[in-house]
C-alpha cells in the first residue's frame, strides 16, 4: 500500500448488516501534492474558513469496533478484537482535488471529495466489489483539506461496484447546532447513485444501510438521433400527477412481476396516458429514499411503507427499488433514462416533484442520521442559536434544510442541474416551496437567493418550475411567490373555491368565476401569465376525486397516528352517505359531481393538473393522507379502469382532448372584456349558486358554460350565438353516458335550457 500504514483490517459488512468491521489506514506520507486547478477552484467566500482545530490525534491507533449501525438510537456500540487477513489491496494514494465535489474520476484516479465546515476528523469508508473487508482511510486536515473541503485521489481504484461513505468527527456541543457521530457511515451529499437493499419494502432488510457507488464503466446513454424534447409551451400543458410505483404496482397492471412498480412499468403504460390525453407527467419523488424508515424502530407507525417518497436519502441519485428485477442503481439510472425517452418519444413531458425543504433525517428525539445531519448539521439544517441549538421545523417533519446558504444551495442548484442534463427532465414541483423563502434563521426573505437563482439558471432556463407555495410554518405565498415572472405556483386558492362552490356553499359564484377565468386577482402582476396558476383540484395530498364526493371527513386510522393527520379543511360533501353506498341516487350524484369538477378543471384559463387514478373514481376509503400504504389504497386499479373504460374513464379522456383542441382555453394572457361575457345580473346574491358565461374566440367558435350547484333544475338563458353558427351541447353532466359527452355536438339548442341540479353543459357554436 503505497506510502501508508495499515492499522487493522477487519471483515467487511453485508448491505443488510449492522456490524461495520473495517480496515484502518492511518494517513499517508504521499510523495507529491496535487494542486488545484485554479480554474476550478471553489470560492473560499463560498465555503468559509475552517473555525475549528483538529480534536483527534490522527496518528494512533483508534480501538476496533463493530458498530451496530442505525439501531434504536443509532448510539449501540459494542467492542471486538480485531481479526486480521493475510491479504489486503495496495493503492497509489494522493491528495486529490477540491472540486468537484463527489466522485470523479481524474488522470490520477478516482477522487473524492467532500464540504464539511465544522469537522474536525474525516475517513473515507470504501468497500471494493467482492471485498471482506472496508477500508478506512483518515484524511489529514494538513494535506487533505482545502479551506472546507476534504479530498482524497485513489489510483487504480475500480471504476465501478465500489461503495463509499465517510466517517465525520467533530465538536459535540449540540447547542452550538452541531451532531456528529463518527460511529455512522454517512452519504456523500454527491453521490450520484445510492446502494441499499435491492427490493421494495423487503421487510427482512428493513435495517439495511445506504452507501454512495459510482459507475465509470457504461457507456453513455443513447437518446437516439430522432430524439427531441416535447417542449411544450406552459400554457398547452395537463398535467397528470402519478406515483412511479403505485402506477404499476398492482397485479391488476397485468405486467411481469419483476416489472410492476419499476420504470419500465411506467413506458408499458404509455398508452394509457395517450388515451387519457395527458401530456405531462408529474412524478412523486423519484430521489432516493427509504421506504422502511419507519420500521426501524417500534413505533405507532412501523407498520408503515412509506410509498410516497417525500424523505429524501440524497438529492442526486434515482429510486434504485424503482429498477426492474432489482437491478440496483446502474439499472435505476438507465432504465430512468429509459421511461423519459419513452415518455418523451410519445411527446410527454416529465416534471419531478422535489423536496428540497427538508431530508429523512428526522428530529432530535428519534433522529435518522445517514448524512447531512452527520456531516454538518450546522450548515446543512436551519438550527436556533437561541434555544440551545434545536432543530427549527418548518417542514412538518423534524427538520429544515438550510435552503440559502451558499453551500446548501449550490448542492440543489447542481442537483436540478444534474436532473436536467443527465436525466433530461423537463421541470420541477418544488414541495413546500415557501421553506425556499427563508433565511438561514428561518426568517422569511422576499428575495430569496435560491429561487432567483434557480429562475436565472442557464441550465435550468427550459424548465417549467412550479412553487408549493406554503410551508408547515404558516408562510403561505399563494399569488406572493418571488417569481422573476418564471415560477408557477399551485393554486390551493383554485382548489378551495371550486370545491366550494360545485359542493354548493353560499357565497362562493364570485370566486368561482375569477379562478375559471384565471385568478387574475392573483396572478395578473408584472409579467405572470395565467398558466403560472396550476390549477387542481385533487392531489396526492388530500382527498381521491371519488372520496371528495363520498366523505364528508377524514378517516385515516390506519396510518397510526390517532386520526390527527392529514388536513381537516376538505370542502368535501359526501351527497348524503358517508363512504360506500348501494343508493342508486346517491351513486349518480357522485358521478356527476366528479363530471362537473373534471369540466371546471379544463375550462380554466391557467394549467390544470389532475391526479392518477381519478380518471376511474379511485378511492382511498376516506383516507386523506395514505403516505404509508404500498396497498391497493395507493395502487392504481387496472381492472377497475377497464370497468369505467365507456362511462367515467371516456367522460374525463374526452373533456381533455376537447380542451387542448380549442384555444379558447389556452389563453397565452388574461381574458380581456372581448374574450368573455359574464351573463349574470346576480352577483350580489350569496344565495346564488348558478354561474354562465360565454368564452369568445374570434371566429365565431365561441363556447357557452352554465354550472348549477343548486338542488333545484336552473331555466337558464341561452344567448344567441355568433352570426351563421348554432348551438350545440357537447357536455350535459346529467346525463349518461354517451350522452353526458358528444363531441360533434347536438343541435337545436337555443332560448333556453334546464340546467339539473348539481350539474353543468358546455355548449359550442359550430356551423
Amino acid at each position: 500500500m503505497t506510502a501508508s500504514t495499515v492499522v487493522a483490517i477487519l471483515p467487511a459488512p453485508q448491505l443488510s448488516s449492522n456490524n461495520f468491521n473495517r480496515i484502518f489506514i492511518a494517513p499517508y506520507r504521499a510523495s507529491s501534492i496535487i494542486g488545484l486547478n485554479s480554474s476550478k477552484r471553489p470560492p473560499a467566500e463560498l465555503f468559509g474558513q475552517n473555525s475549528f482545530s483538529k480534536t483527534r490525534e490522527h496518528h494512533k491507533i483508534r480501538p476496533a469496533k463493530v458498530y451496530a449501525r442505525r439501531a434504536e438510537e443509532q448510539r449501540v456500540i459494542k467492542e471486538e478484537a480485531p481479526q486480521m487477513l493475510e491479504t489486503f489491496p495496495s493503492f497509489e494514494i494522493t491528495p486529490g482535488l477540491a472540486h468537484p465535489l463527489g466522485v470523479s474520476e481524474i488522470e490520477s484516479g478516482i477522487n473524492f471529495a467532500i464540504f464539511s465546515q465544522h469537522a474536525s476528523a474525516v475517513t473515507l469508508c470504501v468497500i471494493l466489489p467482492k471485498s471482506d473487508g472496508m477500508i478506512e482511510l483518515a484524511l489529514d486536515p494538513q494535506k487533505n483539506r482545502t479551506v472546507n473541503i476534504w479530498h482524497i485521489c485513489i489510483k487504480e481504484l475500480p471504476r465501478g461496484d465500489v461503495l463509499y461513505g465517510y466517517r465525520i468527527d467533530g465538536p459535540q456541543s449540540w447547542h452550538e447546532g452541531h451532531r456528529f457521530d463518527n460511529s455512522i457511515v454517512l452519504i456523500d451529499p454527491y453521490a450520484k447513485l445510492i446502494e441499499g437493499r435491492r427490493a421494495f419494502g423487503d421487510v427482512s432488510n428493513k435495517i439495511c444501510s445506504f452507501f454512495g457507488t459510482y459507475d465509470f464503466n457504461t457507456l453513455p446513454f443513447d437518446w437516439g438521433e430522432s430524439y427531441k424534447l416535447p417542449c411544450i409551451p406552459e400554457k398547452d400543458l395537463v398535467i397528470y400527477e402519478m406515483n412511479v410505483r403505485a402506477f404499476t404496482a398492482d397485479e391488476s397492471s397485468g405486467l411481469d412481476p419483476d416489472q410492476r412498480g419499476s420504470y419500465l412499468g411506467v413506458i408499458e403504460k404509455i398508452p394509457h396516458l395517450l388515451e387519457l390525453g395527458v401530456n405531462a407527467v408529474e412524478l412523486m419523488p423519484v430521489f432516493e429514499f427509504d421506504e422502511l424508515e419507519f420500521q426501524r424502530r417500534p413505533n405507532p407507525r412501523d407498520h408503515l411503507i412509506n410509498t410516497w417518497g417525500y424523505s429524501t436519502i440524497n438529492f442526486f441519485a434515482p429510486m434504485s427499488r424503482y429498477a426492474s428485477c432489482a437491478g440496483g442503481p446502474v439499472s435505476a439510472s438507465r432504465e430512468f433514462k429509459q421511461m423519459v425517452k419513452a415518455l418523451h418519444d410519445a411527446g410527454i413531458e416529465v416534471i419531478l416533484d422535489v423536496v428540497y425543504n427538508h431530508t429523512n433525517e428526522a428530529d432530535d428525539k428519534n433522529p435518522y442520521t445517514t448524512s447531512f445531519r452527520g456531516i454538518d448539521n450546522k450548515v446543512y439544517y436551519m438550527v436556533d442559536l437561541n434555544n440551545n441549538g434545536q432543530l427549527l421545523n418548518f417542514s412538518g417533519c423534524g427538520n429544515t434544510f438550510n435552503c440559502n446558504h451558499p453551500v446548501v444551495m449550490e448542492l440543489i442548484l447542481e442537483s436540478l442541474r444534474h436532473w436536467v442534463t443527465e436525466y433530461h427532465v423537463d421541470g420541477f414541483r418544488f414541495d413546500l416551496a415557501s421553506v425556499l423563502c427563508r433565511g438561514t434563521d428561518g426568517t422569511p426573505i422576499n428575495a430569496p437567493p435560491l429561487v432567483k437563482a434557480i429562475a436565472k439558471d442557464s441550465v435550468l432556463s427550459r424548465c417549467k418550475i412550479i412553487a408549493e407555495p406554503w410551508d408547515c410554518g404558516g408562510l403561505y405565498l399563494v399569488g406572493k411567490f418571488p417569481n422573476w415572472d418564471r415560477w408557477a405556483e399551485w393554486n390551493g386558492k383554485y382548489r378551495d373555491d371550486i370545491r366550494r362552490f360545485i359542493k354548493g356553499d353560499a357565497g362562493m359564484k364570485g370566486n368561482f368565476a375569477t379562478r375559471v377565468a384565471g385568478s387574475a386577482d392573483l396572478y395578473r402582476v408584472n409579467k405572470r401569465k395565467p398558466y403560472h396558476s396550476v390549477n387542481f383540484v385533487i392531489a396526492h395530498d388530500g382527498f381521491t376525486l371519488y372520496d371528495l364526493v363520498s366523505y364528508n371527513s377524514k378517516h385515516n386510522d390506519a396510518n397510526g397516528e390517532g386520526g390527527n393527520d392529514g388536513c381537516n379543511d376538505n370542502f368535501s360533501w359526501n351527497c348524503g352517505v358517508e363512504g360506500e353506498t348501494s343508493d342508486d341516487n346517491i351513486f349518480a350524484l357522485r358521478s356527476r359531481q366528479m363530471k362537473n369538477f373534471h369540466l371546471a378543471l379544463m375550462i380554466s384559463q391557467g394549467t390544470p393538473m389532475m391526479l392518477m387514478g381519478d380518471e376511474y373514481g379511485h378511492t382511498r376509503r376516506g383516507n386523506n393522507n395514505s403516505y404509508g400504504h404500498d396497498t391497493a389504497i395507493n395502487s392504481f386499479q387496472w381492472g377497475q379502469l377497464e370497468a369505467k373504460k365507456n362511462d367515467h374513464f371516456r367522460f374525463f379522456s374526452k373533456m381533455i382532448k376537447f380542451r387542448q383542441s380549442h384555444s379558447v382555453f389556452e389563453k397565452e394572457n388574461f381574458l380581456d372584456k372581448n374574450e368573455i361575457t359574464w351573463l349574470e345580473d346576480n352577483w350580489y346574491n350569496e344565495e346564488s349558486r348558478f354561474l354562465a358565461f360565454t368564452l369568445h374566440d374570434g371566429n365565431g367558435g365561441d363556447i357557452y358554460l352554465a354550472f348549477n350547484a343548486h338542488h333545484f333544475f336552473v331555466k337558464a338563458e341561452i344567448p344567441s350565438p355568433p352570426q351563421n353558427r348554432r348551438w350545440h351541447r357537447v357536455v350535459d353532466t346529467n346525463l349518461k353516458s354517451p350522452d353526458d359527452f358528444v363531441t360533434e355536438g347536438i343541435a337545436g339548442i337555443s332560448g333556453t335550457y334546464n340546467v339539473a341540479p348539481y350539474s353543468a353543459i358546455l355548449l359550442e357554436a359550430k356551423q
